[in-house]
C-alpha cells in the first residue's frame, strides 16, 4: 500500500510540473509574445498561435512591452 502511495504522489507530482508549462500567445510575423490575458494577445487574430514560452524564445520571440510576456 504504501509503494502504491508512492508511486501515485510521484505521478502527480510529475503531472503538475508538466501541466505549469507557461503558454503566451506569439505572433508569428512580429516574434512578439504575450501573455494570455494580455490585452493585446486578446487583440491578435491573425498570425498568432499559443505555444509554450520556451518554445518562443527558441523561435526569436521577444517579449510585450506592456506584459512582459510573463
Amino acid at each position: 500500500m504504501k509503494k502504491l502511495f508512492a508511486t501515485l504522489l510521484i505521478l502527480s507530482l510529475f503531472i503538475c510540473t508538466t501541466a505549469n508549462a507557461q503558454d503566451v500567445m506569439f505572433n508569428t510575423k512580429s516574434k512578439k509574445y504575450h501573455t494570455l490575458w494580455c490585452q493585446w494577445a486578446k487583440k491578435c487574430t491573425v498570425n498568432c498561435i499559443k505555444i509554450d514560452k520556451k518554445e518562443a524564445v527558441k523561435r526569436g520571440g521577444i517579449p510585450c512591452k506592456v506584459c512582459g510576456g510573463g
